[in-house]
């Protein structure tokens, strides 16, 4: 197990550059292994304005995700946890959702995805006030819950009154998430709520340890839970509130990494930060590599392949709960 922990993140960095490679080289044109100096133009412009943002935001994205999941599993000491559990991705779609159909998602590339972080943090907003101050864990949940219910509510009101049968398939397709078509715009955007959401979660490595002793004893510690809840949830909301903005729904990838993981790494919610970062870019990118893999006109959406794996590792996972409580 020690030698398992001390490979593991090194070995899946070297995994994510692998799949980042083979990311930017895989797709409906093969390019070279010398792309880098390539003068073709067309090469030079399909590795600069596709492959190349498509991949760096797969490996950013997936690390938020899988992070968040780590966490939220973390704090609320339960295997079936992850992000959509706060109801922060379903408010961020909602967000995106509204600019298209308010027709403003075409005003400039930032638009779509700045409507997306504002759901989300409106999303961390509704939170704190349905939970109040001092929330126990259950009240968190049960919040979360009754966030998404109110922003899936929204999303299908939206699509139903949609004006224009065009509206109605950009509300779907986007509700599906991909990398397909992002560009340097969306990174930007992303990347600095992303790093500053994952320092608020890594700072909280110290407290998801003592929650392993519950409440009481996290107290004795000296652990401030009230300070860490909120912690928590700015920093997963943005994390999470960012991904969904500029990529659409990708659920399960925090449900199934930090699983994936707790044999090599230890079952110590700290230690599983890192490694469920790492491991979620991975995850992600080797989706979205298999999407441009399989046969057809046009690509599957990667919210798709994840749900195609997510769904059966879910139902494994609900089963072996159930043998162990029996």
């Amino acid at each position: 197990m020690i030698a398992a922990r001390r490979w593991a993140i090194p070995v899946l960095m070297v995994l994510v550059g692998v799949l980042t490679l083979l990311s930017i080289i895989i797709g409906r044109v093969t390019l070279t292994w010398d792309l880098w100096t390539a003068q073709d133009p067309l090469t030079r412009t399909i590795l600069m304005e596709l492959r190349l943002p498509r991949a760096l935001l797969g490996v950013l994205v997936g690390a938020a995700l899988g992070l968040g999941g780590a966490a939220m599993q973390g704090y609320l000491r339960n295997p079936l946890a992850e992000p959509a559990t706060l109801g922060v991705s379903a408010m961020a779609a909602l967000g995106a959702i509204l600019s298209i159909f308010f027709n403003i998602a075409g005003l400039h590339p930032w638009v779509l995805p700045i409507c997306g972080v504002l759901g989300g943090m409106a999303g961390m907003v509704a939170l704190f006030v349905f939970a109040g101050a001092g929330a126990s864990v259950l009240t968190l949940v049960l919040s979360g819950i009754i966030l998404s219910a109110l922003a899936v509510a929204g999303i299908s009101l939206a699509l139903s009154l949609s004006p224009s049968p065009w509206v109605a398939g950009e509300i779907v397709r986007w509700m599906l998430g991909s990398l397909t078509d992002r560009s340097f715009d969306e990174l930007a955007i992303a990347t600095p709520l992303i790093a500053a959401g994952a320092i608020a979660v890594l700072g909280c490595s110290r407290a998801l340890d003592a929650l392993t002793l519950g409440e009481t004893g996290a107290r004795s510690l000296g652990i401030d839970l009230n300070r860490t809840q909120w912690q928590l949830a700015l920093g997963i909301g943005l994390m999470v509130g960012a991904s969904t903005a500029v990529t659409g729904m990708i659920g399960f990838v925090g449900l199934i990494v930090p699983h994936l993981l707790r044999p090599l790494v230890g079952s110590r919610p700290g230690a599983l930060l890192i490694p469920s970062a790492v491991g979620g870019a991975a995850l992600v990118l080797a989706g979205d590599i298999v999407v441009r893999l399989l046969p057809g006109g046009s690509e599957l959406q990667l919210a798709v392949i994840m749900s195609l794996i997510g769904a059966p590792f879910f139902f494994v996972l609900l089963h072996s709960m159930r043998r162990k409580l029996t």
